[in-house]
């Protein structure tokens, strides 16, 4: 069973951010020589309690960046649900005035074993990630929103079960309330069931009425063309590192065939590449996008990361998005969404946790302002950098 929230103070928001949502329990482990041993006693330091899923990751990182948002997230009525929300609403009460608690069913958690000098390990339960629903996504806080982000449906079963009808059904919902929608994917278990799925089918269902779409590389090569993603991953090391422009034409076509307007793809360090569709795909992209919108007509651009020592990768996907977000409700052109994204990116990898390193955009814009140096100006692959945008462009002819 589970209870929605008391919508009587609900105030509208430039954004709704829905999906998954975990709370992170994070022990401090002394011991370079950490292993289970059984019977045995490991002492530890102090845990480290944060939030975790696109839902805190995303949706923090744009109420810091002064974005006007509500998150959408399914919790349990049990004392991690109550740390979580906790966590979530820090002094700012009303961002978790929407998240769903279902009662009887546990919150999504994971323990997070690091050991310096080793490997992660987790330990993950999904909790009621697992019976996340459409329905959990009122019309009511749709209608009052300008956007609607949704993140991570390979970790809900529900979301991609029956080939994606859920995750659909949602999506057309908001933008029959002409509401902008945005999709962010997580790489598939590929040893639980999401791996089992059809996930060209799904997204050929569901991109038809997704506005804005930023995977990652690896995420959307794994699920669209398999070739490619193990002609790729056969170069070692991290897989954006070995992706051409050819790999990005191809599988941003696919993308805009499928339906949306904008296709991104985060490439890690080397940033964020973006194209987007003609003008007639526009006309329905719903209230975050200001006239005029010719700026946005079959554009192809490349921004690359800003240079900056980096503590933690944790999130950096979910700030880029958030940075981009946050510039697209602003009014900027697409060249100015992806030099935002890089930026919000750069800051959220400065910091361990995903969103405590993101600053006001004042802040931010500021940074800019003075010259931040960026990690590359100069490509092959025919791309010509473009000094007063700050973003590279395909070499005419």
């Amino acid at each position: 069973m589970t209870s929605m929230p008391n919508h009587e103070n609900d105030r509208s928001a430039d954004v709704v951010v829905a999906g998954h949502i975990c709370l992170d329990i994070i022990p401090q482990i002394r011991a370079d020589d950490f292993q289970f041993v059984p019977g045995g006693l490991l002492e530890t330091g102090p845990a480290v309690l944060a939030t975790g899923g696109a839902v805190a990751n995303t949706g923090l990182a744009l109420h810091q960046l002064g974005v006007n948002v509500r998150l959408v997230g399914k919790i349990g009525d049990d004392v991690l649900g109550g740390a979580l929300r906790d966590l979530v609403s820090g002094d700012t009460l009303d961002l978790a005035a929407n998240m769903v608690v279902a009662h009887g069913e546990h919150t999504s958690y994971s323990v997070i074993l690091s050991p310096e000098n080793r490997d992660r390990m987790f330990l993950h339960c999904p909790g009621c990630n697992a019976t996340f629903q459409a329905a959990d996504v009122s019309d009511e806080v749709l209608a009052s929103s300008r956007l609607f982000h949704f993140g991570y449906p390979p970790l809900l079963p529900r979301m991609y079960a029956n080939g994606g009808e859920e995750l659909s059904a949602l999506m057309r919902r908001a933008k029959s309330l002409g509401v902008t929608t945005s999709l962010d994917l997580s790489m598939p278990d590929p040893n639980g069931p999401s791996s089992a799925v059809d996930w060209p089918a799904i997204l050929a269902a569901v991109l038809p009425y997704v506005d804005v779409f930023l995977p990652s590389a690896e995420e959307i090569f794994w699920m669209l063309d398999r070739a490619a993603y193990e002609r790729i991953s056969s170069g070692g090391g991290e897989f954006p590192a070995h992706v051409g422009a050819l790999d990005l034409r191809h599988i941003s076509q696919v993308l805009l065939d499928m339906g949306c307007a904008v296709a991104g793809v985060k490439l890690g360090e080397r940033g964020l590449y973006l194209r987007t569709a003609s003008s007639a795909r526009f006309g329905d992209a719903g209230r975050a996008f200001l006239n005029p919108m010719a700026s946005w007509f079959d554009r192809e651009f490349w921004s690359p990361c800003f240079d900056v020592h980096v503590v933690g990768a944790t999130g950096a996907g979910d700030a880029t998005i958030a940075g981009f977000l946050m510039a697209l409700l602003r009014g900027d052109d697409p060249a100015q969404c992806l030099v935002a994204a890089c930026a919000v990116g750069a800051c959220s990898v400065e910091a361990v946790d995903a969103f405590s390193g993101v600053r006001s955009w004042p802040e931010t814009s500021a940074r800019l302002a003075q010259g931040w140096k960026r990690c590359a100006t100069h490509s092959g692959d025919g791309w010509v950098w473009d000094k007063t945008r700050g973003v590279f462009e395909p070499q005419a002819g």
